[in-house]
C-alpha cells in the first residue's frame, strides 16, 4: 500500500538513492522540500543543474572545481614540488582543514581493487606519473588504511621509487581519545612505526 501520492513517492525514491540517505531521511527531506517556498526550491534546483554543468576536474591535480585550476593549484605560495596523493576530493578537503599542509595534491578518484575490477588504469595514475616529469621532490601517499588503499600505496611507491623522487606514506595510528585495548594490531603497529620524538 502506498502512503503518499506519485510525486511524493518519486521524490522520496530519488532522495533515498543518494549516498548516506536512508528511507527516513529521504522522507524527511522530501517533506522539507515540499514545504519550502517555490523560489527556494527553484534556486536549489538551479544550483544542482549549474554545478553538474560547470564542475570538472582541475587540469593539474584532478580535484573537482569550476575553474581550469583549483584554488590550491592556482596558489603560487604552495610548494608545487611536494605532491600529496589522495583517493578523493573529500580527503583533500580533510587535509586542507588542518591548515598545516603547504604542498599540492593529486586526486586518484579511487583505489586499486582487483576484487571490484578496478585496476591502475581506472584511476588517475598515469596523470600522476606525467606530473612527476616536472620539478617534484616528494610524493606523500595519503591513501586510506584499507586493503585497497594499502595496495594502491604500494603500487605507487614501486612505480615512483626508480625515478629517485622521495616517496613517503602518512603515518596512521591511535585516534585521540582511543583506548589501546580496542585498537586493532595493524593500527597499533603503524602507530609504533610512525612514532616521532617529543
Amino acid at each position: 500500500m502506498e502512503l503518499y501520492s506519485g510525486y511524493i513517492n518519486k521524490l522520496i525514491e530519488e532522495l533515498a538513492a543518494l549516498p548516506g540517505i536512508g528511507s527516513k531521511s529521504a522522507q524527511r527531506l522530501a517533506f522539507h522540500l515540499i514545504n519550502m517556498p517555490a523560489e527556494k526550491v527553484n534556486r536549489l534546483a538551479n544550483v544542482i543543474v549549474e554545478a553538474k554543468a560547470n564542475v570538472r576536474y582541475c587540469k593539474e591535480c584532478y580535484t573537482l572545481t569550476d575553474r581550469e585550476l583549483c584554488p590550491v593549484c592556482a596558489n603560487e605560495k604552495r610548494n608545487h614540488r611536494m605532491i600529496m596523493v589522495v583517493e578523493n576530493s573529500r580527503d583533500l578537503a580533510a587535509y586542507e582543514k588542518t591548515g598545516k599542509y603547504e604542498g599540492v595534491y593529486h586526486v586518484l578518484h579511487g583505489a586499486i581493487s582487483p576484487m571490484l575490477g578496478i585496476g591502475p588504469g581506472d584511476i588517475k595514475l598515469k596523470e600522476l606519473i606525467a606530473r612527476l616529469q616536472g620539478d617534484v621532490e616528494e610524493v606523500i601517499i595519503a591513501t586510506n588504511s584499507s586493503l585497497e588503499g594499502e595496495t594502491t600505496a604500494m603500487y605507487i611507491s614501486k612505480l615512483i621509487k626508480p625515478s629517485g623522487i622521495r616517496v613517503t606514506r602518512i603515518a596512521s595510528g591511535v585516534p585521540v581519545g582511543g583506548d589501546l585495548e580496542y585498537i586493532d594490531e595493524v593500527t597499533l603497529l603503524r602507530a609504533l612505526e610512525g612514532r616521532v620524538e617529543i
